[in-house]
C-alpha cells in the first residue's frame, strides 16, 4: 500500500478533479506554488503541490485538510464540483456517530475505495498512535470527511463499507 504515491487509473479522475479545485483556489488567492511552499513552512514542496494539482499524486485526507487550513477554506470546498452526489459535510450519519473498520479485511481488498480507505486508516492510526491492526473506529467528523472524499453521503459510506465487508458491528 503506498501513501501519497502515484495514483491508479481509477483514482486518477478524482485526483485530477481535486487538483483542479486546488489550483483554482490557489490562483483565486493570488498565490504561486512557491508562495504556498513558503506559507506552509516548506511542509508542502512546490513540485509536490504541482503534482497534486495535475492529479499525478494521490492526496491523503490529512494533507487535504492541511491545505484547507493553509488556504483558509473549508475542506469540502477543495473537493470536485458537479459530482453526481451532493456532498454535505454537516449531515450526520443516520446509523450512529462512528463506524468501525475491519483493518484485516481492508488489507486484503484491491479496489479503489479500499485503497483510499486504507490510506485514510493509516493516517488516523498514526495520529492516534493506535496500532492494534485489527479494527479502527472512525469518528463522526472523520466519517463526514471520508464520505465526501469518496463522493458519498455519510449514510452511503456505511452502506459501501457493508458491501465491502469492512464494517464491524456489535
Amino acid at each position: 500500500m503506498e501513501s501519497e504515491g502515484r495514483v491508479s487509473i481509477q483514482e486518477g479522475r478524482v485526483s485530477a478533479q481535486i487538483g483542479e479545485r486546488l489550483r483554482v483556489i490557489r490562483r483565486q488567492q493570488g498565490l504561486s506554488l512557491h508562495d504556498v511552499e513558503a506559507r506552509s513552512g516548506h511542509e508542502f514542496k512546490a513540485s509536490v503541490l504541482g503534482a497534486y494539482e495535475r492529479g499525478e499524486r494521490a492526496l491523503s485526507v490529512s494533507r487535504l485538510l492541511r491545505l484547507g487550513d493553509l488556504y483558509d477554506v473549508p475542506p469540502d470546498q477543495l473537493l470536485p464540483r458537479g459530482t453526481d452526489v451532493e456532498i454535505d459535510l454537516t449531515q450526520e450519519p443516520a446509523d450512529g456517530h462512528t463506524l468501525t473498520l475491519d483493518l484485516v479485511r481492508l488489507s486484503q481488498l484491491k479496489e479503489p475505495d479500499a485503497e483510499v480507505l486504507a490510506r485514510y486508516a493509516s493516517t488516523i492510526q498514526l495520529q492516534r498512535q493506535d496500532f492494534n491492526g485489527r479494527m479502527l473506529t472512525i469518528r463522526r467528523d472523520d466519517v463526514r470527511v471520508l464520505a465526501a472524499v469518496l463522493g458519498r453521503t455519510p449514510d452511503n459510506l456505511g452502506q459501501r463499507l457493508d458491501e465491502l465487508g469492512l464494517r464491524v458491528t456489535g
